[in-house]
Order: C-alpha cells, then structure tokens, then sequence
C-alpha cells in the first residue's frame, strides 16, 4: 500500500514539472494591460478614431491589451484616475487642474493637447442681449458645477461684473446636462447656455438659438485648450516606453485629421453613435468641426488662465501651483524624429512653476 502511494505522489509530481511549465508556455506571456479614457464627444476626436481604428492596440503590439473606459464627464474619469483604473485620458483643463491641485501633484501629467475652441454662449432665438449686462435677471447653464465650460461661464460673468443670485446678485447660473438644455430651450425655461461641440450646434438646429459670442473671441490669438491628454503619474514613471508609442499614435491621428477632414468626420460620427447609441448627424458633425482645432499643442497658458479662474469663482481654495503638471518630453522626441520641432515645445518643460507666469491677455 505504502509502495502504491509513493508511486502515485511521485506521478503527480512529475506530470506537474512537465505539465504545468507547458500549460503556462501555451498560455503566453501575461500581458500589460493599458487602461484609456475618453468622452463620446467630438472635442476627443482622436480618441474616438484611434478607438474605432485599433490604432493604439498596432502602436503597442501583442504583448499590450488596450482596455477602453467611456465617460461621459472630467469627474467621473478624475476619479478613475485616482482609483488607479485608468491609466491614459483624454480630458478638460478644469477636471484636468483639479485632479493635480487636489492630489499635491501625484495624480496625473498632462503629456499633450488634443483640441482648441468648440465653446460658446448660446441664447435663445426669441430674446435679445447686446451687452453682458442684458444678462442680468437670466438663468444660464453650463454642462456641469466645476466642469471647463462652468469655470468659463462663472469667470465671465465676474470680470463683466455680474453676480451670481447665490451671492447677491440676480444671475443663476445652473448645471444642467446638454441633452436637457435643449429640451428647456425649447420650453422657454432656460435663457442662455456656456456650453461645447457638439451641443453648440444642436442648441442651434433644434431649438432655433443663436450664438453671442464663441469662446475664442475672449483669447488673444482666438486659441484655448478644450481637450488635453493626461496620463497617471505612476503609469507614467513605470511605463515610459508605453506613453511615447501612444503619442506617436495620438500625433500620427492628428496630423490625419488635419489632412483628411472629411473622412475623418466620418469615423467620428460613426465612432460616437456606436458608444453613445445615439447617431450624430451629418450637419453637427460638420459644423462642430468648423469651430474646432485638433492640435497636439496644449497651450500651457490656456491652461494656466483657467486655473486661474478656477480660484477666482472659488473652485480652487489657493492660488493653483501648476509647477510640474505638463511633461512634454516625449511629445518633444517625436515632433524632433518628425522633423516637424515646434517653438512652444521649448518654452513650457522649463518652466518651474506655471503659477507665476504673467496671465495671457484676455479681450
């Protein structure tokens, strides 16, 4: 009996050295698993291609699985960050800025720019406002309390020297979703919103609003970030190799865009309807693409002024030290092998402490 059970032990143990090596060996290498974040919104153009493409998973190669996360706002992807479930996002300035006020720094590091322009204050086509003081007595929304087009809308109105009903004054800004802003323009219970592409242009069609101004006519140079790339600081340290091939995609899809606006206005009014479930029509995608710049450039100083105005309507408790938050390095290796170097390339890596710098001229 003994002699049985030995021989029996002695089996198992042999069939598992020889057994299990070869099971692990069929089985592949563990692969590295890259987690990216993106909204279904025209602003995040190039995600929403490279994403449609596999663009990402060929820049990476087999031993790298590309998990895709959908958001459909800055907080909600903010906090994936900070769970450590995402590890590359595409975002706004604001949610952008917080995250790294919020975290002393360790959060996140903005490697490039993604978009320029697409914001703008929407009124009703039944009212009438010439100057920002017709404002007053209104009710304005904006996407979301603390969101880019929030901060935008609240810093206006306190350089035009409105007050917000909260505070004495008789403005009311209210946070309301874009899919609801239509439907209380129609109702005539809303008079006016500080909103983005594509719902400048829906507003637009669908409830007959017109445009006061685009965000662009505030910026010296008609140029601001909407949309930025991020990556979590400690994929960022563990993963260099990783981060460079992705923005050798991200400026490879760029350049595609700017070359191929037509096709690449198709992808994306595809790639939305496919993860929202709703389609984009052909006319919103066309118009939204007119106000809109798809550029790696992220235009530091953009981004440096509206965390300004983040502490100025109280979003930000101290003035913000944005020291550290862009990392810009591979994006300048791959303009350089490019061929294609770019002047403000060189201005931000050197650049101590953002906070400091004189604040871009507003009209």
């Amino acid at each position: 009996m003994k002699k049985r059970v030995f021989w029996v032990v002695l089996f198992a143990l042999v069939f598992s050295a020889v057994i299990g090596p070869a099971t692990q060996a069929s089985a592949g290498p563990l692969r590295t698993k890259v987690r990216v974040g993106h909204f279904p919104n025209i602003t995040h153009a190039q995600a929403l291609i490279m994403h449609a493409t596999g663009k990402v998973e060929k820049a990476f190669g087999q031993d790298t699985k590309v998990e895709w996360k959908v958001f459909n706002a800055g907080p909600s992807a903010v906090e994936a960050l900070f769970a450590g479930s995402l590890d590359i996002a595409f975002m706004g300035p604001s949610p952008a800025v917080n995250a790294f006020v919020k975290s002393n720094g360790e959060a996140l590091r903005v490697v490039a720019g993604a978009a320029s322009g697409g914001a703008a204050l929407v009124v009703r086509g039944d009212l009438s406002f010439e100057k920002a003081e017709d404002f007053m007595g209104h009710k304005i929304a904006s996407p979301q309390l603390g969101n880019t087009q929030d901060v935008a809308l609240r810093s206006w109105l306190d350089q035009s020297g409105l007050k917000l009903k909260e505070v004495g004054g008789n403005v009311r800004v209210l946070p309301i979703a874009h899919s609801d802003q239509q439907t209380l323009f129609i109702k005539k219970e809303l008079d006016a919103a500080w909103t983005v592409e594509p719902w400048v242009s829906f507003l637009i069609e669908n409830t007959g609003a017109k445009i006061y101004f685009e965000e662009s006519e505030l910026w010296a140079g008609g140029k601001y970030s909407t949309a930025l790339v991020v990556v979590r600081k400690k994929f960022l340290d563990e993963n260099p190799g990783l981060v460079k091939k992705f923005l050798e995609a991200h400026v490879e899809v760029t350049d595609w865009i700017q070359k191929n606006p037509a096709e690449a206005k198709k992808i994306v009014g595809e790639e939305i309807e496919r993860e929202s479930g709703k389609k984009m029509p052909e006319k919103i995608v066309d118009s939204s693409f007119a106000r809109l710049q798809f550029s790696v450039e992220p235009l530091a100083f953009s981004v440096v002024e509206q965390a300004n105005a983040a502490h100025r309507v109280g979003f930000l408790k101290e003035p913000p030290d944005l020291g550290g938050i862009f990392d810009l390095s591979f994006l300048e290796e791959i303009m350089k092998e490019k061929g294609t170097p770019a002047e403000w390339l060189e201005e931000v890596p050197q650049l101590a402490n953002l906070a400091k710098l004189e604040e871009p001229a507003q009209k």
